[in-house]
């Protein structure tokens, strides 16, 4: 799974401007010179940026680009999203019943690749811009160790579960 530079360089270049304008417009020369993203791929970013209603743009001697919104407000996905990043990492479509074999089937795996993309889109869902830059990222994706006291629970889950795909 990889998760591509239109979106590994719009969350850097939101991330540089929730962290350096205090409120005031960075323009995006700024960011090419701190981040090392070139002007031009920067700018293809942010006409989608703005497009989504996550930055503004103001014109003019010291205009730029500035944050919509507070940054704890702004989540990972919404800016990934906006750049027409997409997150697979399997080659079957997700949430699709058709498959990646030459048969049309779905791959054995096809289940396991689905339910980690939805894992992954759900992680950068709960990360906002904010997290990113005040460093409360580090330590958010734990491992899920299972006890003896949460079988039953999980046990009851998984039935919900499956009487839900059911219906």
């Amino acid at each position: 799974m990889k998760l591509g530079t239109r979106g590994r360089y719009a969350v850097a270049a939101m991330a540089d401007i929730a962290r350096w304008s205090n409120g005031q417009p960075i323009n995006l020369a700024t960011i090419e010179e701190r981040q090392g993203i070139s002007l031009s791929y920067l700018e293809q970013l942010f006409l989608q940026l703005r497009r989504a209603n996550i930055v503004t743009s103001v014109r003019g001697p010291g205009g730029g680009y500035k944050l919509s919104r507070h940054a704890d407000e702004i989540a990972l996905s919404e800016i990934i999203a906006a750049v027409e990043e997409t997150l697979v990492v399997t080659r079957c479509q997700p949430q699709t019943p058709g498959g990646c074999m030459a048969s049309g089937e779905r791959c054995q795996t096809h289940d396991l690749w689905d339910e980690l993309t939805v894992h992954i889109h759900n992680f950068f869902e709960t990360i906002s811009l904010g997290d990113v830059i005040a460093h409360r990222v580090k330590g958010r994706a734990k491992p899920m160790a299972a006890t003896a006291s949460d079988f039953p629970n999980l046990l009851a889950d998984l039935a919900a579960r499956n009487t839900d795909n059911r219906l």
